[in-house]
């Protein structure tokens, strides 16, 4: 492909919560660096529309739906356009808030350099890898891109993005319940925590748990033992998730967020969760599990970027 003018591109990249993790960042080539884990893919994708005009000045630019730099993202960007002369547009929008826990940096950088790739003559390959270090380099997540290759129930079972690592993606269905309680969470600064970390030690073996049984239920129970266990959420989203389970649901703290997924054990608990959400004035949206995971295509030139019509998951707080 010759990135010829004239030409869009656009890509979608599922968000995620993660239920429980280890960092494993170890490996000498950054390709095999993460972490170990497991989570689910949701159906609520960050999409990036990107244009390429050849010729002049090599120019990048990335915009987005929301009022601040996305450093990891024009990271990406950048390092896809590569020395091609030419303007790269990408414009993103993003369904679910920044900063908790939902994967919106390695959404977004996957997206963009997808949609780059596809008009730029890059290989898929390519495009993973150039996201998933400017994910890690970024301090955006440990692991997000590899586990958003597909949909799903997502385990980690080694860090690190294909051929290093390797996610297995089980098939699953129904809406999870996602809420925000608080502000984001600073994740570097409880990454570099030793208290913190020295409660990871069990997460190879609810990593092993999980694979000699691999289900939605045995995920939250996990997930729910995991939130208990490190002890990151602030008093207001204990009790939160607390209430949820009490009216009938696995819920668990999406890592790292003031925010909370749960999934409700039978239609009346469903309905009565919402209702409390609703009275007590939590931010909250049910949202579908992903069948797939990210991808791209090629548009007609139509629209400039950031001008088409939005998904439908958009803005869903």
């Amino acid at each position: 492909m010759d990135g010829g003018r004239g030409r869009r591109a656009v890509a979608t990249a599922p968000t995620h919560v993660t239920g429980f993790f280890a960092p494993a960042l170890a490996a000498r080539d950054p390709r095999g660096r993460g972490s170990i884990g497991a989570g689910v893919v949701l159906a609520a994708s960050v999409r990036a529309v990107a244009r390429f005009e050849p010729g002049g000045r090599r120019t990048v630019r990335v915009t987005s739906d929301v009022d601040r730099r996305l450093e990891i993202s024009e990271e990406a960007a950048r390092r896809i356009a590569g020395d091609r002369r030419g303007r790269l547009e990408i414009h993103l929008d993003h369904p679910l808030p920044l900063g908790q826990g939902f994967g919106t940096s390695a959404a977004g950088a996957t997206a963009t350099a997808l949609a780059a790739a596809r008009l730029l003559g890059r290989s898929r390959a390519r495009a993973i890898q150039t996201a998933h270090l400017a994910d890690l380099f970024g301090r955006g997540g440990l692991g997000g891109v590899a586990a958003i290759l597909g949909g799903g129930l997502e385990i980690r079972e080694h860090p690190g993005i294909p051929p290093f690592g390797h996610v297995a993606h089980v098939p699953s269905e129904g809406p999870l319940v996602i809420g925000i309680v608080g502000p984001p969470l600073p994740s570097p600064a409880i990454l570099r925590n030793r208290r913190f970390l020295e409660r990871l030690d069990e997460v190879p073996e609810y990593v092993d748990r999980l694979r000699s049984r691999p289900s939605l239920e045995e995920f939250f129970r996990l997930s729910e033992s995991f939130t208990d266990r490190v002890g990151l959420a602030s008093p207001a989203l204990r009790a939160t998730i607390r209430s949820v389970r009490r009216r009938g649901a696995w819920a668990a703290q999406a890592m790292f967020g003031e925010s909370f997924f749960a999934r409700p054990r039978s239609p009346a608990a469903r309905r009565a969760i919402l209702r409390w959400l609703e009275r007590r004035a939590v931010r909250a949206v049910e949202i579908e599990i992903a069948g797939s995971g990210a991808r791209a295509r090629a548009l007609a030139d139509r629209t400039a970027p950031g001008r088409g019509r939005r998904a439908r998951t958009e803005q869903a707080f």
